[in-house]
């Protein structure tokens, strides 16, 4: 019987084998043919120290140093950027609040971005400190820690049956049985399916689809050194995307776990509220898909054993933050699994520890 089986393979899952594989046996299971194929695989990919809720923000933080320096860096500058109409300003206001941004002027956020209407936008903010994320590699790197440690990804490998053994569990899929001594849960929207086929009590994650479109670049500009930016309050948001633009209507509609994709008048009314803001229209896509983004009552993330069932840990409840969480999460698991002091505040890891939804 080996000490861990993950179920799921996002980042929260991939990474979370990594970190435990360095101490302990270690077998991933994905149900997909790849890793990172749902909610990892369709992120905007951007790290922003001060974006989310506390905790969230203290996981960033401590995520830092890893996505600047570990493996050369998975960062390059990116930048973002909000703008607003008068009519917004209160919203507004409360973005450049919480998002830590600089006050800029309208000239300035057109130079940005120029194909912002310069007769609409009447306050913006900004902030150098965002950054790209090379999601693909690190999702790989940490692929690479795990075999590395003669731990095993198994992929298309969907769970089945979870049941209590002796000394731990049995975990089946269509093809196999495997038995672990502890069992990591991060199947990302479908973390409270499993809870349930192990007998644990649901945290009532929620998945929310967000939407996502790819359109030529605007006016045939080049969009490669433009930040990130968003209408006030998160309405919608653009993202240069290897000569293209992401365009986002922002959406958070809830949904059953499923492989999603987008829906036609939701991606309508966001590209217009974006349109709204800016000169040049949307005359095609090039693509769209949707992604979920998962979340706990009160919107932070899952992480460490459940206090019913210590040998049942979860690293669930990610939403949009899976990525630029993800090594900070992922050592966290892995000291409260293995029984350490973690490198995180008490304080705050009582905000994530899946006691304070019991």
């Amino acid at each position: 019987m080996i000490e861990f089986i993950v179920i799921g393979g996002g980042i929260a899952g991939i990474s979370a084998a990594a970190r435990l594989s360095q101490d302990a046996s270690v077998i991933l299971l994905e149900r997909e043919d790849a890793l990172g194929y749902h909610a990892s695989g369709r992120s905007a990919a951007l790290f922003e120290e001060n974006y989310g809720l506390p905790s969230t923000v203290a996981l960033n933080k401590a995520s830092a140093a890893y996505h600047f320096e570990a493996n050369g860096g998975y960062t390059s500058a990116r930048g973002l950027l909000i703008a607003a109409r008068e009519d917004e300003r209160d919203v507004f206001e409360h973005d450049l609040s919480t998002m830590g941004l600089a006050r800029i002027s309208a000239g300035e956020a057109c130079d940005l971005v120029p194909i912002l209407d310069p007769a609409l936008v009447s306050q913006a903010a900004y902030h150098a400190a965002a950054y790209d994320l090379d999601t693909d590699r690190m999702i790989h790197d940490f692929r690479r820690v795990v075999t590395g440690n003669q731990g095993q990804v198994v992929t298309q490998a969907e769970v089945s049956d979870v049941r209590r053994v002796t000394g731990g569990w049995q975990i089946k899929t269509a093809t196999e049985t495997y038995e672990a001594k502890r069992l990591v849960n991060a199947a990302g929207a479908w973390a409270d399916q499993i809870a349930v086929l192990a007998g644990i009590r649901r945290i009532g994650l929620q998945p929310l689809r967000r939407s996502m479109a790819r359109i030529p670049a605007p006016g045939g500009h080049d969009v490669s050194a433009w930040p990130m930016f968003f209408g006030v309050g998160e309405s919608w948001y653009a993202k240069p995307d290897a000569g293209a633009l992401l365009v986002s209507p922002a959406d958070e509609d809830p949904v059953e776990p499923h492989d999603a994709w987008a829906d036609d008048m939701v991606l309508a009314e966001g590209l217009a509220r974006y349109e709204a803001m800016v000169t040049t229209p949307v005359d095609r896509l090039l693509s769209s898909w949707a992604g979920l983004r998962s979340f706990a009552p009160d919107r932070a993330l899952v992480l460490g054993p459940d206090p019913a069932m210590p040998e049942f840990i979860w690293c669930a409840a990610q939403g949009g933050y899976g990525f630029q969480t993800a090594p900070a999460a992922s050592q966290l698991v892995a000291d409260l699994a293995f029984g350490r002091s973690p490198q995180i505040a008490p304080e705050v890891v009582a905000q994530l520890r899946p006691e304070r939804l019991r």
